[in-house]
């Protein structure tokens, strides 16, 4: 391999990287990956690289694809597992990017328990279009304005064109900038790490940096569940209500942390969201992107503010070697519009909610900073489709009329199997002008781009026999998101005489890893983890 020994006596550094010619988000993770192992070098050790697979929701989205997406990120901490032990290494260096890959990569660090550090690939600009700022959804909600007849079909390729101006993870508050915010509020990543752009200079410092800095956790022996702990993971629950994060958080947290030995009920959840403010609005939710965040201050300026109001822990170490209160020293922020004071709030509640009643006896997820006022409380007729597909052709047919509440079933991680982002119909929905008019329903889960009253994660599942097997047409639910539940409205004798007659679906899927996923995962509600 042509290692001097002066390489092989300096400490061995993994790096696990997830470029590939694929996605968006990864493209330019060649250069990041070279200046995060320049910092090693820097600093006197040996970084040796490996590859890591990676799904781009974006391009998966409605189709087969997206029953892989969720499962790709047991095989990545498996296999970066597989690689750090058969080889072992006195550090890893995580260099990622999108949706599955950065927690797969944290529950890896946290699994083996050697000195880690996550360097992402930053996020994307947004694009303009006619005078405003738009980002992917932004094309995906122009299909539903199409077949409303609110925009040309010339007038949404211009769009499409433009959406996207170049590398790094989406614009907006989605779920690979919000598992990117969270690495660095845990801890686990350097301070701008969440919100420095794809395309900065600043982006390949930190890089660099990440490097410098791993090779100082390796001489100090600073490990990632002395980082990790229950206290800094609540730190990144409020950041997570505060930024107003993708739903999907609440699968990939609770992941993250049960590689740490801890575990994070949904209940905490919203115990952290009532007493933290909803203080950033950002896409898909509110007008402001990434680029904005980060140059009012970041998640730095956001955990200042928190800290002052008593709402994080100043005490947990991070990965610069220093504690929270230590790192948010010198944060400030310079733009109150993008990152409010406690006093102006966007919303007194953080961003997400958990829903529980008969509907989801275990627990449902909203983003409820993107939810309409009038849609909060809701309720209306059940719609009820057997996939995503059968739903997004009636929303697009103009099938679904103001009132209804659309339940998408048997779409769990078992039942999908792979637990499907549903973008497609919620996009529709919005799209067509009708987030403020319809709801929906599912045990499947959303995209981070999805905004209005879309109620995901919905636990048992529909292939477990959940409640929401029983729904038929027709049904009334009614949706209290303040009051935090989610009703079926319809009797116990009822649903008891429903339950008797229901059955276990066959597989969607009978070979592949796919198969063994469905056979493996856990709950939604305990973060779909492979057991």
């Amino acid at each position: 391999m042509g290692l001097t020994d002066e390489e092989i006596d300096r400490p061995i550094i993994g790096v696990a990287n997830s470029y590939n010619e694929f996605i968006p988000g990864h493209i330019h993770l060649d250069k990041i990956t070279r200046a995060a192992k320049d910092g090693v070098r820097l600093a006197g050790g040996t970084p040796l690289e490996f590859g890591v697979i990676g799904v781009c929701d974006g391009l998966a989205m409605h189709h087969v694809g997206m029953k892989y997406s969720l499962p790709s990120r047991e095989i990545i901490a498996d296999s970066i597992e597989i690689m750090a032990t058969a080889h072992p290494v006195d550090g890893l260096l995580l260099v990622a990017n999108c949706d599955k890959i950065v927690p797969g990569m944290l529950m890896a660090a946290l699994r083996l328990n050697i000195p880690a550090i996550l360097i992402s690939g930053g996020p994307m600009l947004a694009g303009r279009f006619q005078g405003r700022a738009v980002d992917l959804i932004s094309v995906f909600e122009g299909v539903g304005a199409v077949k409303a007849g609110r925009m040309s079909e010339a007038e949404l390729k211009d769009l499409a064109e433009c959406a996207c101006p170049g590398c790094g993870s989406c614009a907006g508050m989605f779920t690979a900038n919000s598992v990117n915010c969270l690495s660095e509020a845990v801890g686990l990543a350097l301070p701008g790490n969440g919100t420095i752009p794809a395309v900065a200079a600043a982006r390949y410092r930190l890089a660099k940096e990440a490097g410098m800095k791993l090779m100082e956790m390796v001489s100090r022996n600073i490990l990632p569940r002395q980082i990790a702990s229950l206290e800094a993971f609540e730190n990144a629950m409020a950041v997570d209500m505060a930024l107003g994060c993708s739903t999907n958080t609440v699968l990939h947290v609770p992941a993250i942390a049960r590689e740490a030995g801890l575990e994070l009920s949904l209940d905490l959840f919203n115990e952290v969201s009532l007493k933290t403010p909803h203080l950033c609005s950002l896409s898909p939710g509110g007008p402001h992107h990434l680029e904005d965040l980060d140059a009012a201050g970041g998640v730095p300026g956001v955990m200042k503010v928190l800290l002052e109001g008593g709402l994080v822990d100043g005490s947990p170490l991070t990965a610069t070697g220093r504690t929270v209160a230590e790192n948010l020293a010198e944060a400030r922020v310079v733009n109150e519009e993008v990152i409010r004071p406690l006093s102006r709030a966007y919303h007194a509640q953080g961003g997400i909610a958990i829903l529980r009643g008969n509907l989801a006896p275990d627990g449902a997820v909203v983003k409820q900073s993107a939810v309409a006022p009038e849609m909060l409380v809701n309720e209306g007729v059940a719609r009820v489709f057997e996939s995503e597909e059968t739903a997004g052709e009636a929303i697009l047919s103009g099938a679904i009329k103001p009132g209804d509440i659309i339940v998408v079933r048997y779409e769990g991680p078992k039942g999908g199997p792979g637990m499907r982002e549903m973008l497609t119909p919620t996009s529709a929905i919005a799209g067509m002008g009708m987030d403020k008019e319809v709801a929906l329903i599912t045990d499947g889960r959303f995209s981070g781009g999805t905004r209005g009253a879309a109620i995901g994660h919905v636990s048992p599942e529909a292939a477990e026999g959940g409640p929401i097997a029983l729904v038929q047409e027709g049904d009334r639910i009614k949706i209290d998101i303040p009051g935090k539940t989610i009703t079926l409205l319809v009797d116990e004798a009822e649903l008891a005489r429903r339950r008797e007659s229901w059955r276990p679906p066959e597989p969607k899927i009978h070979h592949g890893i796919a198969a063994r996923y469905s056979r493996q995962v856990s709950s939604g509600s305990r973060g779909a983890v492979v057991e």
